[in-house]
């Protein structure tokens, strides 16, 4: 089986749960590190499917690696193999795909609420009709033509969207304990105040595992009906 190929583009979002769940699954998976200054690959071509993660950057941006990733997403698309991604990896298949990626009402940090909105869902998350998911995000995605919104949130109309075999989320199923203490230490950063849709590192910590695991539940079925669609040739 070809490998699948995974787009880091900050050291600090790497593929967390995504890469455990794979390599449970034996799997194989080639880590492409967009941060380190390592090109996209030339074809998509090459993989069993294509995962992209997250990132502090824009798709908006003026980013040299920008236009060639796109041009791999559309490739993909039309070659039939999967995408998967992880917020900033979402708004890369949404503006890839022909959607936009605009800034959200607000903004949305830390754990909060994601809801089933079309009877699509339950090919990929069975009766699943919510569960509490991460956020770190300012920015959101339309949907690409063609495609349904399967997940929404109170503070982010769409939380993910569904393509034929390819899944674009703007929530992070793929958090680890290890990734959610990291980014607390750039909050700050975020210049955001507490409220209903920004948490605060302490809140972000709360009953950490508890949620982790319920959230699990989600990103096992999620990633189990994405598998499905790989090109295994």
């Amino acid at each position: 089986m070809k490998p699948i190929a995974i787009f880091r583009h900050n050291p600090a979002e790497g593929p967390g749960y995504f890469a455990t769940f794979l390599d449970r699954h034996a799997m194989p998976w080639q880590l492409i590190r967009i941060d380190a200054g390592e090109p996209p690959p030339p074809s998509a071509t090459a993989f069993a499917g294509l995962c992209f993660m997250g990132g502090p950057m824009s798709v908006n941006d003026d980013l040299p690696w920008l236009p060639p990733v796109f041009a791999l997403i559309r490739e993909a698309a039309e070659q039939g193999i999967p995408v998967i991604g992880h917020c900033l990896g979402g708004q890369l298949m949404s503006k890839a795909l022909g959607g936009q990626v605009t800034k959200n009402p607000v903004k949305e940090l830390g754990w909060g609420e994601v809801s089933v909105d079309d009877p699509a869902a339950r090919d990929w998350l069975g009766d699943l009709e919510r569960f509490e998911a991460f956020h770190w995000h300012g920015e959101t995605f339309s949907l690409p033509p063609g495609a349904t919104r399967i997940l929404k949130s109170a503070w982010c109309e769409n939380q993910a969207f569904v393509l034929g075999p390819h899944l674009g989320m703007q929530c992070h199923v793929e958090m680890t304990a290890t990734m959610i203490r990291l980014w607390n230490q750039g909050w700050a950063d975020e210049q955001a105040s507490p409220g209903p849709s920004v948490q605060t590192p302490e809140q972000m910590v709360e009953r950490l595992e508890e949620r982790l695991a319920a959230m699990r539940v989600a990103a096992e079925r999620l990633y189990t009906r994405w598998i499905a669609g790989l090109k295994r040739d």
